[in-house]
């Protein structure tokens, strides 16, 4: 029998960038942020990003993005992809949008 593979200690290091924004006009923010996803998704040092709304809110969606660091995630602060996504939802977002940097911990490492 084979032990089971270990898994890379760079995987601890995750960093998760979550992006919350509440609309005016959900129509007009989806495709945006559809684009900005698909786009986001395309970048080198990205792992993943999703979009979701809220059952709660249907105004209220948000991006979970991981990146292989969070270097790599506050460089994509100033990509063009990020860049046009704010300038396109100028206009339809209630606020500013929630931005948040987190560290994603493993269960496992929670002893």
């Amino acid at each position: 029998m084979t032990e089971p593979t270990a898994m890379p200690d760079d995987d601890l290091e995750i960093a998760l960038l979550k992006l919350t924004f509440q609309a005016t006009e959900p129509d007009l923010l989806i495709p945006i942020l559809s684009k900005y996803v698909v786009m986001t998704r395309k970048e080198a040092e990205c792992r993943n990003a999703d979009l979701c709304v809220s059952f709660a809110d249907p105004n209220r969606f948000v991006i979970i993005e991981k990146w292989e660091s969070d270097d790599a995630a506050r460089r994509h602060f100033d990509s063009p992809v990020m860049v046009e996504m704010a300038a396109s939802c100028s206009g339809i977002l209630t606020e500013r949008p929630d931005i948040d940097l987190l560290q994603g911990l493993s269960a496992h490492d929670l002893n």
